[in-house]
């Protein structure tokens, strides 16, 4: 079977693709680039020398290809549309639906390939025709909930190779090969920004408007560079530690107010913090969109986040009501809720609208 592999430049897509050349598949790696930088700071060129030095040791053919246009219009400018909107975006998940399972794919199948895989700590399988996803075995590396927007056709598509393996093999693995990715540290945060100032980069695109620092009885405690730099339940880059009459606790963003540039915070943790529940759009249902129009599951509101008890309530077909069996603290409007079984299956996912 012919696999191609979306290979990163990273340890985990390295290990993937030496366990499909070993399982005896016929394997192409292909890199993309999603990102085009003038100012040096994007990795992508270091990425792809590590990308050819492991191709070259397990022994498969590269390729590298440019998505920076379509990831730019699909992805880059919801980003920032969201930004603008006083929400807080997850490009990762978009990612993975409109760049990595979309164009890739299509080129993949263009080269030949039966499948395509990637390096995803997650796991699918196949039943009365349906294909399901599922968290891995590595629970504290699960990456399910960014694959939460895919199509029954993209999972369809892919093989998981790291369904199974834990990190820690995974490196060990790539040591024992002397791959040059085996100590490689991993990605972490937006991949377009990197390793620099959040603030500085989101300024090149979109105008910084400072406005007034308030607390929830409306007296004004300082200033912010602009509401677009702060999310809810925030508690650093406040600059309000030495506010006057204070009661010594941290201070946390505890809402926004478009319309008037107004950032609520307060000292130590509040109820208005916590929510009861929220209502999720744009709902994908994986495999399909279940009979029952209430139902009790597990969710996440956020990556890494322990899963929570829920009621889920459908709306309409892609639009839901999600009751917390506990308050929960900080929920981000543009973030995604991924629904899951008590068997680890994902359900599907929406972005938060709105919060109650």
């Amino acid at each position: 079977m012919r696999v191609v592999v979306g290979i990163s430049g990273g340890v985990d897509s390295s290990v993937a693709a030496y366990l499909l050349k070993k399982a005896g598949h016929d394997v192409i790696g292909l890199f993309m680039i999603n990102w085009d930088e003038e100012d040096g700071q994007c990795t992508a060129m270091d990425d792809y020398e590590d990308v050819k030095r492991v191709c070259d040791k397990i022994g498969i053919p590269y390729y590298s290809v440019n998505y920076a246009k379509e990831y730019y219009d699909r992805v880059f400018t919801y980003f920032l549309e969201e930004y603008k909107n006083g929400r807080t975006p997850n490009p990762d998940v978009l990612c993975n639906r409109e760049i990595k399972f979309g164009p890739f794919l299509e080129k993949a199948r263009s080269l030949g390939a039966d499948m395509i895989a990637t390096g995803h700590y997650a796991k699918s399988f196949t039943k009365d025709g349906l294909t399901y996803l599922c968290k891995a075995k590595d629970l504290t590396k699960d990456q399910s909930y960014f694959l939460n927007q895919l199509s029954q056709d993209q999972l369809s598509s892919v093989i998981f190779p790291l369904a199974d393996i834990e990190k820690k093999e995974v490196r060990e693995i790539a040591k024992k090969l002397g791959l040059s990715t085996a100590e490689k540290k991993d990605s972490t945060g937006i991949c377009f920004i990197g390793e620099r100032n959040f603030r500085k980069f989101l300024k090149q695109y979109l105008p910084a408007r400072s406005g007034e620092i308030r607390t929830l009885d409306d007296k004004v405690v300082g200033k912010h560079d602009g509401l677009m730099y702060y999310t809810i339940g925030q508690r650093h880059g406040l600059n309000l530690g030495g506010t006057h009459n204070g009661n010594g606790e941290r201070w946390f963003v505890v809402k926004k107010d478009l319309k008037n540039n107004v950032l609520y915070v307060n000292q130590g943790e509040c109820e208005e913090l916590f929510s009861n529940g929220l209502i999720a759009t744009d709902m994908n249902w994986i495999p399909k969109k279940p009979i029952e129009r209430e139902f009790e599951c597990l969710a996440k509101f956020r990556y890494r986040q322990p899963d929570q008890e829920v009621k889920v309530t459908i709306l309409e077909d892609k639009k839901i009501k999600v009751d917390f069996k506990k308050k929960q603290r900080a929920i981000a409007e543009g973030q995604f809720v991924v629904l899951y079984s008590s068997d680890g299956v994902c359900l599907g996912g929406g972005i938060i609208d709105e919060k109650y």
